[in-house]
């Protein structure tokens, strides 16, 4: 049994350092990196453009075409330009500014109503594209607008409620005002070299107003025929500086 144990021990004693040496050379291997998938690579390539990319991307100079094309079949329309500065392809200071017109008479009434004034509106569009950096873009974004304006209103025919008969109204340079903000949603495409074109809908929403002494206004410039919200859009001309 003694001479037994003793060649055991003996064993033990001469496979310790091996056992030990693979044990350490196992623990000196690299580990092996782990394989990332195709949207992990996806995203990781889309960072390392991100961060490539300077913060001032150019500007846009864009001239709606839809107000154009209104004002052209109808009797109400506007005429709207804007400048949106690009940070990083993400991120889109703008300012809007336009003349709103409108010439307007009612068949069946007479009455009619004219102004012609500018209206301004300025904001902020987020690209909300995965890729940022495409020639495509995917908008949403607000405005804050406002138009103080002049109406002229002419109307041969009101009947006096209590005495009775005609009494025509004609005013001119009747002072009125207007603030609303604009929430839209709109893409972006390039078409060839700097030209884009783009499509917004946009939903309007009054902040406030001063129709002035004579009650509710025909038209608003900039903002359409008057009411507390309204649906538009717009297709813009863009030219990328």
């Amino acid at each position: 049994m003694y001479i037994l144990r003793s060649i055991v021990i003996s064993l033990l004693m001469l496979l310790a350092p091996a056992v030990y040496g693979q044990k350490k050379a196992m623990q000196k291997q690299p580990q092996q990196p782990r394989h990332l998938s195709k949207e992990e690579q996806e995203a990781l390539r889309r960072k390392e453009i991100d961060d490539s990319i300077p913060f001032f991307r150019g500007v846009q100079v864009k001239v709606d075409a839809i107000g154009l094309v209104q004002k052209a079949v109808s009797d109400y329309g506007q005429y709207e330009a804007g400048v949106r500065v690009n940070f990083k392809d993400k991120y889109f200071p703008v300012v809007e500014f336009g003349l709103g017109k409108a010439d307007h008479r009612e068949v069946t009434t007479a009455i009619s109503y004219h102004t012609s004034a500018p209206y301004a509106k300025i904001g902020m569009d987020f690209n909300i594209m995965k890729n940022k950096h495409d020639i495509y873009r995917t908008y949403i974004g607000a405005r804050v607008a406002g138009t103080s304006f002049k109406y002229d209103v002419d109307n041969p025919a009101i009947i006096d409620p209590v005495y009775g008969g005609n009494h025509p109204v004609h005013e001119e340079g009747v002072k009125a005002k207007y603030t609303w903000m604009e929430a839209l949603a709109g893409i972006d495409a390039k078409i060839y070299g700097p030209i884009h074109l783009g499509w917004s809908v946009r939903y309007y929403r009054r902040l406030s107003h001063d129709d002035g002494p004579l009650g509710n206004v025909w038209y608003v410039p900039g903002f359409g025929k008057q009411a507390s919200t309204r649906i538009g859009g717009t297709f813009d001309i863009i030219v990328e500086l």
